[in-house]
């Protein structure tokens, strides 16, 4: 009764019109359906719930999307391990659990700041070294790298699959993000002067600093930065194909275009290449640069060039990251509905047993 028109004695749904055509071409079909390109897969999926197209025309859809059902998740039998295991992996989930990650990326912000601070020129002869272990970067390098091992020990330990614990990356580097300590370590016992200008000093240093990447553990949309990287490569990886042609074309180009003028900067084909690849991503040093009328129109287009090559993949990485954006929140909805009637039945329970039975309201 709320859709039918009296009037003109039909029924008048307001609701998306691609996405009614794509419906009504499953009834037709006998049963495909296929999502139409220009309609988001949020906005075909309300649509589906609507008409109550049914759970398992839905679930199939999706499936086909790549939204593939989630499996039920594995948590440790102990109560202990498993409050640990919920308290390290879901920051929101209590108060504790924000406090731990609070201090997880209060240390990680410090170790990275103290990396770039010990750099610079005004604090660079405040290092103590005569006694390096006394010295204050390395008191600060040594608590956060405690408060780093004692968070993977504890992830390891309470992982309730210990045999995947290391398929995953942010895992991995979990361990690596310790090791220039102990690479610090090693080196102020065999020599301690290396351990300032030697190649210990610089291994550290960028270890230290690809700390930063353990934020990604606490910051969806860095995860899902890399989530889109990584399913992206073969679309980035034909950028670098078609990069790598353009830097050969339009380095052997400038380089006979230039050859015989007074003031050229290029020497040879590959010395041309830095010369190519910063100007068709629009960057130029000018530490090389055209000098001839041809040069500088060669210039301009393979500036141009560059502009177009780079802008191809950029929609499909754009297209991956909404795709596992979707995937992110429709999967914490799940999670949040299955808290929630986990908690509902667990109520449930609870006040069962509590109630008296039969006989013993008789007694």
């Amino acid at each position: 009764k709320k859709f039918y028109d009296p009037y003109r004695d039909e029924y008048f749904f307001d609701r998306h019109r691609p996405s009614a055509e794509a419906i009504i071409s499953f009834y037709q079909s006998g049963g495909r359906l296929d999502r139409p390109d220009e309609v988001p897969v949020d906005v075909f999926t309300e649509e589906l719930k609507f008409f109550k197209m049914g759970d398992d025309v839905i679930q199939s859809y999706r499936e086909k999307e790549g939204f593939h059902k989630a499996g039920e998740k594995v948590l440790p039998r102990s109560k202990l391990f498993k409050d640990l295991w919920v308290l390290l992996t879901k920051p929101t989930s209590s108060r504790w659990a924000k406090l731990f990650a609070f201090f997880s990326v209060f240390a990680i912000l410090l170790s990275v700041a103290a990396v770039c601070a010990e750099t610079l020129p005004m604090l660079k002869y405040s290092r103590n070294e005569r006694s390096p272990f006394k010295d204050a970067y390395f008191l600060i390098e040594t608590v956060c790298t405690v408060w780093f091992l004692l968070e993977a020990v504890l992830r390891f330990l309470t992982c309730p699959d210990r045999r995947r614990y290391f398929s995953s990356a942010l895992n991995i580097y979990d361990l690596i993000a310790v090791t220039p300590w102990f690479i610090t370590i090693i080196t102020m016992m065999v020599d301690p002067k290396y351990m300032y200008s030697g190649w210990a000093m610089r291994v550290t240093r960028l270890l230290r600093a690809t700390r930063a990447l353990k934020l990604a553990r606490y910051s969806r949309g860095l995860r899902m930065i890399g989530l889109a990287l990584t399913a992206s490569l073969p679309d980035i990886g034909m950028l670098g194909v078609f990069m790598g042609i353009c830097i050969i074309l339009f380095s052997s180009a400038i380089f006979f275009i230039e050859t015989g003028a007074p003031t050229t900067h290029f020497e040879s084909i590959p010395d041309a290449f830095w010369w190519a690849l910063i100007t068709m991503v629009t960057v130029g040093y000018g530490d090389h640069y055209p000098t001839t009328g041809g040069g500088k129109f060669l210039g301009s287009i393979c500036a141009l060039a560059g502009i177009l090559t780079i802008a191809l993949p950029v929609p499909v990485i754009v297209t991956k990251f909404d795709e596992l954006y979707d995937r992110e929140v429709e999967k914490d909805e799940d999670d949040e509905r299955n808290e929630e009637e986990f908690e509902l039945l667990k109520s449930e329970d609870e006040s069962s047993s509590e109630a008296p039975t039969t006989m013993e309201t008789i007694v």
